[in-house]
């Protein structure tokens, strides 16, 4: 059976995260955050140091690793009964993070709408990058040259996503608005979904 997904795809910055959790919290939804998993890994085991490598250079941590990574967490999930895949949505923000991951996951999932925050200023989003670097304790937020590689790596690698999908589930949605604004939005595409 494969899982009823909705991606929620954006630069770093966009609020895909804060939008997420917000509609994870309603019933029907389980929201996953890859990069909050790889963010509580255990520093000290081998894939928490590859990720600390991979994160704190502004790159993307390797394919096989996140969807391994993600395929255990979603089993974890789906066995201690957070997730009910078949009544509730599967809310994936930051995977998958390109072309290939999105091939390799589709044998698990059905991608039922993808959500695109937009924001072109580019100045905006690394100022919310700081700001959320102190506020959360997010190291991988905290060094403005690797903030801009990341903004880069999501322009070559991740905006991609949004040709490979079909352009009939993909929603763009202006993220510089009032965040309340932006979850009206996403709902408002979440209620025409059929199962």
């Amino acid at each position: 059976m494969k899982y009823q997904a909705i991606l929620i795809i954006g630069a770093p910055g966009s609020g895909k995260g804060t939008q997420g959790k917000a509609l994870g919290m309603l019933p029907g939804f389980f929201h996953f955050a890859c990069g909050d998993v790889f963010r509580s890994l255990d520093t000290t085991t081998e894939i928490g140091k590859a990720f600390l490598e991979y994160s704190s250079k502004g790159d993307l941590v390797p394919d096989e690793i996140a969807i391994k990574l993600w395929t255990g967490r979603i089993k974890q999930a789906v066995e201690s009964r957070d997730f009910r895949p078949n009544l509730d949505y599967l809310v994936l923000d930051g995977i998958p993070r390109d072309v290939n991951q999105a091939r390799l996951m589709e044998e698990k999932i059905a991608v039922k709408a993808v959500f695109h925050l937009t924001c072109p200023d580019r100045e905006e989003l690394v100022s919310r990058l700081k700001h959320r670097a102190l506020k959360d304790n997010r190291y991988d937020d905290a060094n403005e040259r690797v903030i801009r590689k990341r903004l880069k790596t999501y322009e070559n690698e991740s905006k991609p996503l949004l040709d490979y999908y079909d352009k009939n589930i993909v929603f763009g949605i202006d993220a510089a608005q009032p965040p309340a604004q932006v979850m009206l939005e996403i709902l408002q595409g979440v209620t025409k979904l059929k199962r």
